[in-house]
Order: structure tokens, then C-alpha cells, then sequence
């Protein structure tokens, strides 16, 4: 095939293309294919049709399902730049026909973590509360103001999820020393074993971990999982760190039991967003609330554009892609995260 001819066919939403891609970027792309930007916005579907004959990569997530992919003989990849693996493509038709289907979640991880740490530091020595009572002129100082503050290091720690988000908590856990237990049924004991970490059961995670970190992805297998009956299993004082997919949990009960003060907890993610100007969890003290926010930072918005041009220039060589997740026959059609916007 023609590289002159191939195009590299950009409609992000709902990322935005100067997020994702520098001026150097694009002349870089633009470089292996012809580069056809077709805006942030959401696309109506003959926009993208009439590029797709020549296309030999999209970069969105928009659908594309057997009909949309039949137009485009000579493509070899789609790339979704918002992060998951969504129920809008014909993962059959791809895996047949030689499509790799990749997305960019790695990218969000460190950041996650980093957040997620962060999470665990500030609940365990009521920073957001007490800075909220210092502006309500109902300090406490000195050792008032810390009789239930517990340290993160030498703590037990449960991580329910094993994928980019729950290793790269591990390793910003090093230095602090803790005992790591971790449930994932979709990760062999023996990687998280060379991860220094535990493998258990959901019940000892939660019944034996002070901060208990949610890093799961949502299936169609363990939606809700972490049931009232499950969230009851974790210890009084301890902490639940909600990172990856509200979906996953029992998200009434997480707000009945938080707010009775069975636990503390943080969450960055929620069952509708945004947050309904009514719910409850807006008054709840016992969680400490983030709009969604722990994954998309400028430093990962720019890493998505990286690693879309490194798998770019090996595929246009015939390689295959090393730095995105590729989707897998097995495991894609089990996932059900819903795009953003």
C-alpha cells in the first residue's frame, strides 16, 4: 500500500487533539500518513465514512461496527485515546481481519496512584477535615487534633484489582513499608507474588487491611461485587479508597455505612456523573469527595500521544504495537465501561 495514500484519520472526542498531540506531534504523524483532523466534537458518522477507504488508523472512540469497518479495507488499528475498551466496536470483525484495537489506559496509572496515595495519606491524618474545621473556627491543636491519626506506613493494605492502576500503587508503596494483600481473580498469584505482594481472598482484604484501595475495573461479571454484605466486612476506623469504576461497588451502601461511621473513605469516581446536586454524599463527612479527576493530567494526556505514535510507527513497519493494551479475543467483550461524555 501507498504510505502517501494511507491516512491517520483524528477525531478524539472526547479528549481534545491538543491535549494529546504537540505541533512536533502531529508533523510527526503526518510524517507516516496523511494526517485528517476532523475536530474535537462529537462526529456524525459520514464525516469519518468518507476517509475510511484510504484510512489506516483511526484515533477516537467512535463506533465502529461492522458496516463502518467494511469501508476501510486497509485498516490496522484503532486507537482509543479516552482509555477503555468500550461495547461500540466489532471486536470480532477486528480480530479477524487483522485490527489491532488499542487503548491508552496505562498512560492514567502513575497518576491514579499518585492519587490514590494521596487519598490514603489525607485520611489517615484528616487533612481535608481538619482544614475544613480550622475554617469553621472548631480547631483542635497538638495532640487534640490528632488522637485518631494513624500512619500509612507499616500499615496493612488491601488492593482489590491488579492491572496498570493496582501495580503502580504498589510500587509508590515501597517506601512505606506496608503489608500488601491483594485479590484479583484475573492475575496468577505468582505476579503478585514477584510484586511483594499477597495473594488472598476479597474477605481477608477487607476484613485485615487498615486502607483498602478499589483499583478494579468494572465486567459484566462483578458489577456491584462489593455488596453492602462485603463493605461490612471491613473494620471500623479503617479506609476505602474508591479509584477505578463506581460501578463496581454498592454505592448506596458505601454511603450508609460511611455515613453511620463504620469507615472513612475517598472516592474519585461516581454511579452518574455529574453528581446529582441532591445526592447525599454531597452532606457525608465520613467521604472524601474528587469530580473524577485522578487520571487526566497534562503529563498523561501528553504520554497517550506518545505511545499512539510509537505503536503508529511500528505498525506502519509490519511490527506489532508495544505501548498500548492491546483488546484480547478472551477478555474485551466482558468489559462494560461506558465512554465519557
Amino acid at each position: 500500500m501507498n504510505n502517501l495514500r494511507n491516512k491517520v484519520i483524528a477525531a478524539p472526542y472526547p479528549q481534545k487533539l491538543n491535549r494529546l498531540f504537540s505541533e512536533e506531534k502531529i508533523h510527526m504523524i503526518s510524517s507516516l500518513a496523511d494526517f485528517v483532523y476532523l475536530g474535537d466534537e462529537k462526529i456524525a458518522g459520514d464525516e469519518i465514512d468518507k476517509h475510511l477507504p484510504d484510512a489506516i488508523a483511526v484515533i477516537g472512540q467512535m463506533e465502529m461496527l461492522e458496516s463502518r469497518l467494511r469501508l476501510a479495507p486497509g485498516l490496522r488499528a484503532i486507537f482509543n485515546v479516552e482509555g477503555n475498551f468500550y461495547q461500540n466496536i466489532d471486536y470480532d470483525y477486528c480480530f479477524n481481519n487483522g485490527i489491532y484495537v488499542l487503548n491508552c489506559g496505562e498512560a492514567y496509572a502513575l497518576a491514579v496512584a499518585e492519587m490514590a496515595l494521596g487519598f490514603a495519606i489525607d485520611l489517615g491524618r484528616g487533612i481535608a477535615r481538619e482544614d475544613r474545621r480550622v475554617r469553621s473556627g472548631n480547631e483542635k491543636y497538638l495532640a487534640e487534633g490528632c488522637l485518631d491519626s494513624v500512619l500509612l506506613s507499616g500499615s496493612d493494605v488491601g488492593i482489590i484489582g491488579f492491572g496498570f492502576l493496582g501495580k503502580a500503587l504498589t510500587r509508590l508503596l515501597v517506601p512505606f513499608r506496608c503489608r500488601v494483600r491483594v485479590y484479583d481473580p484475573w492475575v496468577p498469584d505468582s505476579i503478585i507474588i514477584e510484586h511483594g505482594c499477597i495473594p488472598t481472598t476479597l474477605g481477608d482484604v477487607l476484613e485485615k487491611s487498615r486502607f483498602v484501595f478499589v483499583m478494579a475495573g468494572v465486567t459484566k461479571n462483578n458489577r456491584g461485587f462489593l455488596s453492602a454484605e462485603k463493605l461490612s466486612l471491613i473494620k471500623k476506623d479503617s479506609f476505602f479508597i474508591l479509584m477505578s469504576r463506581a460501578a463496581v461497588v454498592d454505592f448506596d451502601a458505601l454511603c450508609s455505612l460511611t455515613e453511620e461511621g463504620r469507615f472513612t473513605a475517598a472516592t474519585d469516581v461516581f454511579p452518574e456523573e455529574p453528581i446529582p446536586r441532591n445526592h447525599r454524599i454531597r452532606k457525608n463527612e465520613n467521604i472524601l469527595l474528587s469530580p473524577h479527576r485522578a487520571g487526566g493530567i497534562p503529563q498523561a494526556f501528553a504520554r497517550i500521544g506518545k505511545m499512539v505514535i510509537d505503536d503508529l510507527s511500528l505498525i506502519l513497519r509490519g511490527l506489532p504495537p508495544l505501548r498500548m493494551q492491546i483488546a484480547m479475543r478472551e477478555t474485551v467483550k466482558n468489559l462494560i465501561s461506558k465512554p465519557a461524555g
